[in-house]
């Protein structure tokens, strides 16, 4: 049985730090790399998150699983700003993503999902006068985030059931096997809501 959680349980300043600042300073970080332009200010940034993994208390290896799935994606970006706008551009872009993806997945790492989305129904409290219910934006944050795990669980099962029959490489039924099950899954989440009463 693969471990599918986010949070890795810790008890580093960190895991300590309440919920809501860590997302403030996510939300901090996340508009300070608006002002930044070169790759050396992407780059020390990045060693600052990169310190963070390791007051956590996480090894490198951790650290590259949060960046393995989105290679791809990064190398695209990276050609595309090269050729649109050269080197220091694309290392601008491709960084700042990284940094980004990296404070975010350690804000995960270290915040239990319950911790966040009450954090979350906290600062939507003053929205309750312009009829946004807190509670429903916290549970959409939970079950949002707890479905990126479950996806990608569902999304090695379906790969292990293909080599088991003897498939190597078939993307067309493997994308529709998957979506198959997520939608499956979404069915069956959404008939659990509904018979607790949060259908309206």
């Amino acid at each position: 049985m693969r471990d599918l959680s986010l949070y890795v349980p810790g008890d580093s300043v960190l895991h300590r730090t309440r919920a809501g600042v860590k997302l403030l300073v996510l939300l901090a970080l996340s508009v300070l790399t608006i002002w930044l332009h070169t790759p050396w200010q992407i780059a020390a940034v990045g060693v600052v998150v990169l310190v963070g993994y390791g007051v956590a208390g996480f090894p490198l290896a951790l650290v590259w699983r949060q960046v393995r799935p989105m290679l791809w994606v990064l190398l695209f970006i990276g050609g595309f700003q090269v050729w649109a706008a050269g080197w220091s551009r694309a290392a601008v872009v491709v960084g700042t993503v990284l940094v980004l993806v990296l404070a975010a997945a350690l804000v995960t790492l270290t915040t239990r999902t319950t911790a966040m989305a009450d954090a979350v129904v906290t600062a939507c409290g003053p929205l309750r006068r312009l009829g946004v219910d807190p509670d429903r934006v916290g549970l959409m944050l939970a079950l949002g985030m707890r479905s990126v795990p479950v996806v990608v669980g569902a999304a090695y099962d379906v790969r292990d059931a293909q080599r088991a029959r003897g498939v190597v490489f078939a993307p067309q039924a493997y994308t529709v096997a998957l979506v198959v099950r997520s939608l499956r899954m979404a069915t069956a989440l959404g008939d659990a809501l509904v018979a607790r009463g949060l259908d309206d």
